[in-house]
């Protein structure tokens, strides 16, 4: 959801920079402008004295623009804190049985999932990690894959073994995995 909101957020402000930009270079390149535009010429600047003194003297002005850049400030703050947070899973809660609840680090799972699957016949290479809610997490999973290796019985391996261990050890009713495979390249070899 935050990622569509981003873009969404991202899409309209370049849309109205790129159109309010474009617009004043188009008048200072001489271009006519519309009746409603209010720069109508090339030396025209776009704060007149008049325009930039005309609140000085009521007393709510300086306030309510420090209010406003102050909100427009955090509000740039939050933005950036939630695209630069990090999307990792640090603790998965795991059902002890007994009504409590247990947290186990996200990295050692993490960790876990990577090393059986690089264990797996035929993986190169492989890199787990955990997204989600602690009380339902998801894994993304890359594999390298080698040569000779058939995706599909490299994916039943994973699902078989590594996500099916991982789900029976944290109790968890289901850990669902996005995989991506990929295919080493062959290696040149000398035939004698």
């Amino acid at each position: 959801m935050l990622r569509i909101v981003n873009r969404v957020l991202i899409g309209l402000v370049g849309l109205v920079l790129v159109v309010a930009g474009g617009s004043v270079l188009a008048v200072g390149l001489g271009v006519d402008p519309p009746s409603w535009w209010p720069h109508d010429g090339t030396h025209d600047v776009l704060l007149s004295d008049a325009e930039r003194t005309r609140w000085r003297d009521a007393d709510w002005w300086w306030p309510t623009v420090i209010a406003v850049l102050a909100v427009l400030v955090l509000l740039a703050l939050w933005w950036l804190t939630a695209v630069l947070r990090r999307h990792r899973l640090a603790e998965v809660l795991v059902d002890t049985g007994d009504g409590e609840g247990a947290l186990l680090r996200g990295s050692a799972l993490e960790g876990v999932l990577t090393t059986e699957a690089a264990r797996s016949n035929g993986i190169e290479r492989a890199h787990a990690r955990l997204t989600g809610r602690r009380s339902a997490p998801e894994a993304r999973i890359r594999l390298l894959l080698q040569p000779h290796v058939n995706p599909g019985d490299a994916l039943n391996t994973l699902t078989t073994q590594a996500l099916a261990h991982a789900e029976d050890s944290a109790g968890l009713a289901a850990l669902p995995a996005e995989v991506r495979l990929r295919g080493a390249g062959h290696r040149a070899e000398r035939v004698r």
